[in-house]
């Protein structure tokens, strides 16, 4: 006899769910806004992060998606959770020369200062005195 009660949902199989967790990645990473966005509102975490802690938002404003960034901020993500090598996602924005998804985490709140290294050394480093001047930082250190 079985302690199941067969009106229960059965879960989904982890390997389903590694499935679910890639696919929702590489919506972050391609910028499939209207797919991820249906996706997070079904109920998948906002903050949902990978195993090197790259969340959505990390991954979308790394590939240079604003219009992803701005819809995952929308619904709550933090823009200032840092990754496990402590990088945060403005600071990769602008590593990549992402000015745009740089304005829209600015624009929700991220801050510039946090991380390694911050969004301000990385504009510092790669000579962007119109981020610093978003930030409010001076080309020197």
């Amino acid at each position: 006899m079985s302690d199941t009660d067969p009106s229960e949902p059965t879960p989904p199989a982890e390997a389903d769910l590694v499935e679910l967790a890639t696919k929702l990645f590489a919506l972050a990473r391609a910028g499939d806004t209207d797919t991820l966005a249906a996706y997070v509102e079904a109920g998948v975490p906002v903050n949902l992060s990978n195993d090197k802690g790259d969340t959505l938002v990390m991954l979308a404003a790394y590939h240079g998606h604003p219009a992803t960034v701005a819809m995952l901020m929308e619904r709550g993500a933090d823009a200032d959770r840092l990754n496990d090598r402590g990088q945060s996602p403005i600071a990769g924005a602008v590593f990549k020369g992402e000015d745009a998804v740089v304005a829209v985490l600015v624009d929700h709140g991220a801050d510039p200062r946090i991380g390694t290294p911050t969004a301000v050394d990385a504009a510092r480093m790669f000579d962007k005195p119109h981020l610093l001047e978003l930030f409010g930082a001076t080309p020197e250190a």
